[in-house]
């Protein structure tokens, strides 16, 4: 006779089977090589080179649905796939991922300026997303809020500003990503009450501007994007739902600081988001600083 617990993991076991035909999961491979430089640790190097790997396995199985803005400098070296990586981040893969199958396997070397290599080589199981998301127009404005002011290429000290129109009443929410993976959290503004920005459609919005505000977004953050390095790559995401959806659980860092969040929780809450919202949109916009 078989017991409570052998009944129910014959259940279970039954069911994960079952699971990935009804789900649409599907075993992907990818592989993918981080060149890093010298100030990322080999646990940063580590992190990349798994992350690039698992994008470029969801863009391989699934493709991409490209950004607003896919502006990206020639880099003429060799880091050929970290250029690569660049470019996937500039878009939406279709596909999100939901486990690891095994452990990943990483190759550690490197170069001739003592900066790590790392490559990686990973198989999981994922699943497409859905295709149904609503379409808005975004954009970057520099030194201006007009349209003509549309540009991804600032240079330190320049003012920020976004454009934003939807087809239909929605809640919006944006997130600036650094070179580093720092994820700062730019809507709702940071004084702002409210767990969600409620947009109308047919109505042109420009945030991080004082006198175009919506007095029901709050108080409004003023940007402006400066960098110590020759130059630096941000991406921008701007999320559109007609749905609401839930806050990204995020920290307060400091006055005149945007609220914060670690980038693999930023991640995780963007594909749950998709995942439960197929109409939730995403784009994402490649921004360049540079200190001249």
């Amino acid at each position: 006779m078989k017991t409570f617990s052998e009944i129910f993991f014959l259940l279970l076991a039954a069911f994960l089977t079952a699971l990935p035909a009804s789900a649409g999961v599907k075993t992907v491979k990818g592989e993918f090589t981080y060149y890093g430089d010298k100030t990322e640790s080999r646990e940063d190097c580590r992190r990349h080179a798994l992350e690039g790997a698992r994008i470029s396995a969801l863009a391989k199985e699934f493709g991409t649905v490209v950004s607003q803005d896919t502006y990206q400098s020639d880099l003429l070296d060799a880091r050929g796939e970290s250029t690569y990586f660049s470019s996937l981040s500039s878009t939406a893969v279709k596909g999100e991922w939901i486990a690891d199958e095994g452990e990943p396997e990483f190759d550690y070397s490197l170069d001739n300026d003592g900066c790590y290599i790392v490559r990686c080589r990973v198989v999981g199981k994922a699943r497409e997303i859905s295709n149904e998301s609503t379409d808005f127009n975004a954009s970057v404005l520099r030194n201006g809020t007009d349209l003509k002011n549309a540009d991804t290429r600032f240079r330190s000290g320049d003012d920020m500003y976004l454009y934003l129109r939807v087809p239909v009443d929605g809640y919006v929410a944006a997130f600036l990503v650094d070179e580093k993976n720092s994820v700062f959290s730019l809507l709702p503004y940071q004084n702002h009450n409210g767990s969600d920005v409620k947009v109308r459609r047919n109505r042109d919005y420009v945030f991080f501007d004082s006198a175009r505000a919506d007095a029901s977004h709050g108080t409004v953050d003023e940007l402006q994007l400066t960098t110590d390095a020759p130059a630096e790559r941000n991406r921008l995401y701007v999320v559109f739902s007609p749905n609401p959806f839930s806050r990204a659980v995020d920290n307060f860092v400091g006055d005149n600081i945007p609220r914060m969040l670690p980038y693999d929780d930023f991640a995780s809450w963007l594909s749950r988001c998709r995942s439960n919202d197929p109409k939730m949109g995403v784009k994402i916009m490649n921004i360049d600083i540079s200190s001249k």
